[in-house]
C-alpha cells in the first residue's frame, strides 16, 4: 500500500461550477482563479511561518522552518513505515455502539465515520518493517483523538492475540485522549484486556514496541502504551496521565519547562530513545531485525 502524501496534505479542488451561474462561471469565479490555488502553501501553527505545501509533504508533516511536528492520521503512520505493498487490514469491519446509550453518542460516531472514513479510532493489521512481518496498530487521532473505546480496546487486544498466535512482533503507533468517557467502566475495562494481551505475547518470548506520539495520556498510558518490550517517542510529544493543566489546577503550582514532554520522559526513565519522524522507519527495522531475525521474509 503506498500512501500520497501530497493527496494528505492538499485539498480536493472546487467543483468547476462552484460559484455558476446556470452552468456559467461568474467574474466573480474566475477572478478566484487567478488567486493563489488553496493549500499551494501552509502556515506552521507553531511559528507560524508559510511553507509550500510540498515541503510539509516531503517531510512527514515536520514544519522545515522550526520542527514542529504535525499529528498524522493512523493510515499515514503505516504508510511512513511499512514496506511498500505489504500492509494487510485486520479487523477492519468492526465499529463500536453506544452501549450506554449516552445522549449524541450515536450521532458522534456516524459523524466521524464519514468525516475520517474509518470506522473507529485505530487501524490494525499486519505488514512488514524493513522486510520482518510484524502485526501493528495505529491510533487515529481524527476519531475522538484516538480515545479508547470498548472497540478500540478489542481491536488492540486482538491484533496482540493473532500475534501471539503467529509469533508476530508488534509495533504500535499510540495516539490517545485517553479512556472514551461516553462508554464510562466499558472503556476502562479495556485497560485491562489490552494489558492481559500484552502480558501473554511477552510471556511467549515476542517483541512489542511502542511508539508514542502526541499526546499519549490517561487511561492509554496507563495501560499497553507504557508496556512495551520498546519505548519509542516522538520529539515533542506530550505523554503522561492527567494533562499538566489540570495537575497545575490540582497541586496550585507551576510546572518546570517541558514537563510530560517526551525528553522529560526520556530523561525520568519512561522512554527509551526518541526518533525523528523521517528516521522512524529505519529505526523501527533495525530493532526488529536485531530482536525478530526469525520472522525476515
Amino acid at each position: 500500500m503506498k500512501f500520497d502524501f501530497r493527496k494528505f496534505f492538499f485539498k480536493k479542488p472546487k467543483n468547476e461550477l462552484e460559484g455558476s451561474e446556470n452552468g456559467v462561471r461568474t467574474p466573480e469565479s474566475q477572478f478566484q482563479d487567478a488567486s493563489i490555488p488553496e493549500k499551494l502553501a501552509e502556515k506552521c501553527e507553531k511559528c507560524g511561518q508559510i511553507v509550500l505545501s510540498d515541503e510539509f509533504a516531503a517531510n512527514f508533516g515536520v514544519c522545515p522552518k522550526c520542527g514542529h511536528y504535525r499529528k498524522l492520521d493512523a493510515r499515514a503512520r503505516i504508510s511512513m513505515c511499512a514496506d511498500a505493498d505489504t500492509f494487510e487490514e485486520l479487523f477492519a469491519e468492526e465499529e463500536g455502539g453506544n452501549p450506554l446509550n449516552f445522549p449524541g453518542y450515536d450521532e458522534k460516531l456516524q459523524s466521524l465515520r464519514e468525516k475520517t472514513g474509518e470506522k473507529e479510532g485505530v487501524v490494525c493489521g499486519i505488514a512488514k518493517i524493513g522486510g520482518v512481518r510484524c502485526a501493528l496498530f495505529s491510533m487515529d487521532y481524527r476519531f475522538m483523538m484516538g480515545s479508547m473505546g470498548h472497540t478500540v480496546g478489542e481491536k488492540i487486544a486482538k491484533t496482540f492475540e493473532y500475534a501471539t498466535e503467529h509469533a508476530l512482533p508488534v509495533v504500535g503507533f499510540v495516539l490517545s485522549g485517553g479512556a472514551r468517557m461516553h462508554e464510562g467502566i466499558i472503556s476502562l475495562m479495556q485497560m485491562a484486556k489490552t494489558s492481559a494481551a500484552v502480558a501473554k505475547h511477552g510471556e511467549a518470548g515476542l517483541l512489542y514496541i511502542s511508539v508514542l506520539t502526541d499526546p499519549t495520556t490517561g487511561g492509554v498510558s496507563a495501560s499497553f502504551a507504557f508496556e512495551a518490550d520498546i519505548i519509542m517517542a516522538e520529539k515533542g510529544a506530550l505523554i503522561g496521565f492527567a494533562g499538566p493543566r489540570v495537575i497545575e489546577q490540582t497541586i496550585r503550582q507551576t510546572l518546570p519547562e517541558g514537563f510530560q514532554r517526551a525528553e522529560f520522559i526520556q530523561e525520568k526513565g519512561f522512554a527509551d530513545l526518541i526518533v525523528e519522524r523521517k528516521e522512524m522507519k529505519d529505526k523501527l527495522a533495525l530493532l526488529l531485525k536485531m530482536h525478530c531475525a526469525e520472522v525476515l521474509a
